[in-house]
């Protein structure tokens, strides 16, 4: 792979799973520490930097370019996966100023939503595009440069794994890793951070928001025959405050996306013939659209089996460029979430999927939150 495997201990070429098993490279993921920086590398470092700041500007940037990332090196499914579901949290935020959530939520509700998915998608960004980026300069300078990782306050546990795969080519070992590491890495930060525990997580409109299944992660592909048809492929999110749920779940994404080879294609071109705009109507233009043309206090039930109802107008769902504006974040803090050798057994277990009708899954959710909206509504009018 490259020359320098050949100046490397010869543990470095081990397989990683056996290596994990028998816990060769405990004392490295442990106890690694900074290497002194070249000019050469200060340089990237820098470089890295400027480029992760300029991306990580809003949820379009951030998608577009994990997008971009993965038709430059496919081998790095990670980053496919990455734009999909940061495809669908724009679209959750854009659901906040939308047709149906602006009427559940009060404006400060919609605004704590928000920020929780934007402070999760920018973090994960903060941390995963400069290990991408590391990627692209060790196989454009043909030398590993993961040691560099510390610099951007990465997990010490990715270092292994990117050396293991620079040799190994290990394309599930390496997704499921980089699963593992954007989830911890948000833990606690986002999850178990004091105030979006209160302003969200622990809300009850969040609690039946999970009851109504409308955490979904959808992967639209066109029909082959009909490219007006839109199919989907994905998973409904449970247990969100759950790490091991959500790892699992992620490992579960990992394993739908790449099962079908033939469906990823269509996943893939169907992303790249529709910008993400945050909107919903880029995946179904018959029901959502991005201006609202129906009165906003109008009271009618639209959908009727995932169609529009004769008469009714289509669903508003705005882009994220009108919804929200580009926010400013906080540092984030340098801790290190690989603390014990037993965070890493996720690794042993390959991703497995079962296949979910999330068209049908997609379509119910869509109803029920409809529903929810209208008796919210009459209850509100009763007590006038």
């Amino acid at each position: 792979m490259f020359a320098i495997w050949k100046k490397q201990p010869k543990d470095s070429n081990k397989k990683l799973m056996n290596a994990l098993k028998t816990k060769t490279i405990k004392d490295e993921l442990l106890h690694n520490s900074v290497p002194p920086s070249t000019a050469f590398e200060r340089d990237i470092v820098k470089e890295i930097t400027r480029s992760t700041q300029i991306y990580n500007e809003s949820n379009i940037t951030r998608t577009n370019t994990y997008l971009s990332f993965y038709n430059t090196y496919p081998e790095i499914e990670w980053a496919l996966l990455a734009h999909l579901v940061s495809r669908n949290s724009g679209w959750s935020m854009t659901d906040l100023k939308g047709e149906w959530l602006s009427k559940l939520l009060s404006e400060k509700e919609q605004k704590n939503y928000f920020r929780l998915l934007e402070r999760a998608n920018w973090l994960i960004f903060q941390d995963a595009y400069p290990q991408l980026l590391l990627y692209h300069y060790s196989l454009q300078h043909n030398q590993s440069l993961f040691h560099l990782l510390s610099h951007f306050n990465v997990s010490r546990f990715m270092e292994p794994i990117w050396n293991y795969f620079l040799d190994k080519q290990d394309r599930p070992t390496l997704s499921t890793a980089l699963i593992m590491n954007e989830q911890h890495y948000i833990e606690k930060r986002v999850i178990h951070n004091p105030f979006f525990k209160q302003a969200v997580l622990d809300t009850i409109d969040f609690k039946i928001q999970e009851w109504l299944s409308l955490t979904q992660i959808l992967f639209p592909f066109a029909n082959k025959r009909k490219q007006n048809e839109i199919h989907f492929s994905g998973h409904t999110v449970h247990q969100f405050a759950s790490i091991s749920s959500r790892i699992n779940f992620g490992k579960e994404l990992y394993a739908t996306l790449f099962s079908n080879s033939k469906r990823l294609r269509s996943i893939v071109h169907w992303a790249e013939k529709h910008p993400h705009t945050g909107s919903r109507k880029d995946y179904w233009p018959h029901l959502f659209h991005t201006v609202r043309e129906s009165p906003p206090g109008k009271l009618s039930i639209k959908l009727e089996r995932c169609r529009i109802r004769k008469g009714a107008t289509r669903i508003y769902s705005p882009p994220l460029n009108i919804a929200w504006e580009i926010i400013d974040h906080s540092p984030s803090s340098p801790d290190d979430w690989f603390t014990h050798w037993d965070l890493a057994s996720p690794l042993l277990t390959p991703p497995t999927s079962t296949e979910e009708n999330m068209k049908e899954a997609h379509c119910e959710a869509l109803s029920k939150i409809e529903l929810a909206v209208a008796a919210k509504q009459i209850i509100f009018h009763r007590r006038e």
